[in-house]
């Protein structure tokens, strides 16, 4: 990225951003394949996030009192809050080494009480759910595409999100707005959502949220320092948010309060909307092969640590990552320390209390070994260099014979 999109020594001291950041690069126009969007499908709605939409999808499915959605051992809480305020119950099901349901992990009993099924296409990297399709029509379930992590692509023989009754994914992860979210079906129109519309205030603060962190990762070159000013002067008005109780990590009420579902109620703000619609494609999708292609390089022959995925499995050229999955051996010690060093990288350990061992199922040993390494538009290749050396200066030195 050129000095001329943002300033780099003031870059440099900052931490790293964890999501996409509006800038004048936003808008660049840059040749890439098309791929196919979940946008793209016939029927769509849009939400406050991903989350919003696993619930609205509930919804929409009408399911019988008391039924149970079958969810991944592996997941974000955000996959099991919305069934639990759509007043379903929740079953599980365990992971294959390739990411896809182990069918196997489901018995009779629990399929026969299931009506809903919940899956992911892990890390921005869809597969073919050819043969869970199957399985769901043959127990007469509902599939619920999850595609937070996968925007644009294909999954294997169809477009992300074609495979599900409805399908949901987040629109936050791949563009620099506030919030969002979108239900989507190729198959199934979507009844109105009955959503409220957020007031004219967040509508307004919504927008300046935007330009602010824009601002803070100087990324409005010509205006950096007069928008700087503006936004300190705002700040010293402002008062300090009351410090928020430290809730037990460990319990649901916890989870569900940090899965933060207050606002599934509400219509997406009007920024949201308008920037997913004006930004051009192609850069975010160029950006994240590129940044995905960087890892891979630099972990290929790295000790203690290796990509979760050959990336000879990985058609790069027909999605757009969201993160790089990586497994790392002694995973506790060097997730803590990246954290300490504001490294964007993630890791699903938080899994929903009452989540069983199943036999043949990788999601227990995925939750603490396997992190997320963000690659996302607005990380450059100095970026991914600083993540790197972060992370291999934690791994064990390189042996030689």
């Amino acid at each position: 990225m050129s000095t001329s999109t943002f300033d780099t020594q003031a870059s440099a001291s900052l931490p790293l951003p964890c999501g996409p950041i509006l800038g004048w690069s936003s808008f660049k126009m840059v040749t890439a394949q098309p791929l196919p969007s979940i946008e793209n499908l016939p029927y769509i709605a849009f939400t406050t996030s991903g989350r919003a939409a696993i619930y609205q999808a509930l919804l929409q499915l009408q399911l019988p009192p008391g039924s149970s959605v079958l969810v991944p051992s592996y997941h974000c809480p955000t996959m099991v809050a919305p069934v639990l305020l759509a007043h379903l119950s929740v079953a599980y099901f365990g992971l294959r080494p390739d990411g896809l349901p182990n069918l196997d992990t489901i018995d009779a009993a629990t399929a026969n009480r299931c009506k809903a099924m919940l899956v992911a296409h892990y890390f921005g990297l869809p597969k073919s759910l050819a043969e869970v399709r199957k399985w769901c029509d043959d127990h007469a379930i509902a599939l619920i595409e999850d595609c937070a992590h996968c925007y644009f692509g294909t999954a294997g023989e169809r477009p992300i999100g074609a495979w599900g009754d409805f399908s949901t994914a987040s629109i936050s992860k791949f563009f620099p707005v506030p919030e969002g979210g979108i239900l989507a079906s190729a198959h199934r129109p979507i009844r109105p959502l009955e959503l409220c519309t957020p007031s004219l205030k967040a509508q307004f603060k919504a927008w300046i949220d935007v330009v602010e962190m824009a601002t803070y990762y100087q990324r409005l070159t010509g205006l950096n320092r007069a928008l700087s000013l503006l936004f300190k002067l705002k700040n010293s008005f402002l008062r300090s948010p009351a410090p928020v109780e430290n809730l037990p990590e460990s319990v649901a009420p916890s989870m569900m309060h940090s899965s933060n579902m207050g606002r599934i109620a509400q219509a997406p703000l009007r920024a949201a909307l308008l920037l997913k619609t004006i930004l051009p494609r192609n850069r975010i999708i160029r950006q994240r092969q590129k940044n995905f292609l960087l890892y891979a390089l630099y972990f290929e022959n790295s000790p203690g640590a290796k990509p979760l995925f050959p990336l000879a499995d990985i058609p790069i050229s027909h999605l757009a990552p969201y993160v790089f999955p990586l497994w790392v051996d002694d995973a506790e010690r060097i997730y803590h320390a990246l954290r300490a060093l504001k490294i964007p990288v993630f890791r699903w350990d938080k899994i929903w209390p009452g989540t069983p061992q199943l036999d043949g199922d990788v999601g227990p040993l995925w939750s603490q070994h396997v992190l997320q390494l963000l690659c996302h538009q607005d990380l450059s290749q100095t970026d991914i260099q600083r993540i790197t050396h972060a992370l291999l200066n934690l791994l064990p030195p390189l042996t030689t014979p």
